[in-house]
């Protein structure tokens, strides 16, 4: 059997299994890639919510990750929540001494509405890691907070897109429409151009988990080698079906199918 590549997450967890880390590693396993996670926070939330945060020491996180790179180190990585400075700190020295892809969800509030990041850490990720960044994936609301400024027109997506690149340092962007009208547009931003990614929109409210599992999608195909458009591509097909065929868990916003994309496809 080939040895398969593999793809790290460094989040938090949901033990409802829509979001987080739980999330990442459906997403990694339906993409065929193996996946490790780095718990940063254990987090008691479901479809209904957020209820507690309990974020783990960073010298905790240094020991997971120290454990994972000692060993067999990931072929990429992704960030999801990442609720001190301290961590940040610590995940930008494995950014610096391993050149593998990054992806970074900046994840700053649930699904639910609940903030997952205090004020001065959003402002820190702007100077730790998201110059590192092959990918960031902020949805509107996030890329509102990073920029500084709204975003309801194209030409001020196009600012963002031109921020996140020339401001901030990222190598690319997608700034997701979700939370905008009309169809369910993704633009990519990189170095090489601005790329559209066009979606029908399901009329559903179980989108638990949508960011993390994207974000977790581009990652797993980063991991294979897989260019950023490709990534970003298989990414928007998987999601598409992903929210499609929920499962339909839970009493409030449930999560997302994160086998769908496998069951109608297989890997690829």
């Amino acid at each position: 059997m080939q040895k398969p590549k593999i793809a790290l997450t460094i989040a938090g967890t949901d033990p409802s299994g829509g979001a987080g880390a739980m999330a990442d590693l459906k997403s990694f396993h339906a993409c065929g890639v193996y996946g490790m996670s780095a718990i940063t926070s254990i987090v008691a939330q479901n479809s209904l919510g957020v209820q507690h945060i309990h974020n783990l020491e960073p010298a905790w996180l240094e020991e997971q990750l120290a454990s994972v790179f000692n060993d067999e180190p990931p072929h990429a990585l992704k960030t999801g929540m990442i609720p001190t400075p301290d961590m940040m700190i610590i995940i930008e020295r494995y950014l610096k001494d391993f050149d593998i892809p990054y992806v970074i969800d900046p994840v700053m509030v649930a699904k639910s509405g609940d903030s997952l990041m205090a004020e001065q850490v959003r402002k820190q990720l702007k100077t730790t890691l998201l110059p590192y960044a092959d990918v960031a994936t902020p949805n509107i609301p996030e890329a509102e907070e990073i920029t500084g400024f709204q975003l309801e027109t194209m030409d001020q997506i196009h600012r963002a897109g031109d921020f996140f690149i020339n401001e901030v340092g990222s190598k690319g962007v997608v700034i997701k429409g979700g939370h905008l009208e009309g169809d369910a547009t993704d633009h990519l931003f990189t170095r090489e151009g601005h790329f559209v990614f066009e979606g029908e929109r399901y009329p559903t409210e179980h989108t638990h988990g949508t960011g993390c599992t994207f974000s977790a999608v581009i990652t797993a195909e980063l991991a294979k080698g897989r260019s950023v458009y490709d990534a970003v591509a298989k990414a928007k097909a998987f999601i598409a079906l992903a929210i499609k065929y929920t499962p339909e868990i839970g009493r409030g916003r449930g999560p997302v199918n994160h086998f769908a994309y496998q069951s109608q496809k297989g890997w690829d």
